[in-house]
């Protein structure tokens, strides 16, 4: 038996990887976010207290601003 797993169109897939993320992310989005880090680093990264998450709730969430913020500053 073989299974049919269903794949974006083209142009969906490229809006889809354009799209910037709104709200906030949890540490598996928020690495891809950094541009592929590992989910190790985002981590390190809060607990050295660069990134600021949300721990208002069961998950940690990242606001995407405070990701945006975190790059921003570290071109400086």
């Amino acid at each position: 038996m073989s299974k049919h797993i269903a794949t974006p169109k083209p142009e969906r897939a490229t809006e889809l990887a354009n799209a910037t993320p709104v709200g906030a992310l949890k540490i598996k989005d928020a690495a891809r976010y950094l541009g592929g880090v590992s989910q190790i680093s985002v981590r390190r990264l809060i607990d050295r207290g660069l990134i600021k998450p949300n721990r208002a709730l069961r998950h940690l969430l990242i606001p995407v601003s405070e990701l945006d913020r975190f790059l921003t500053e570290g071109r400086r």
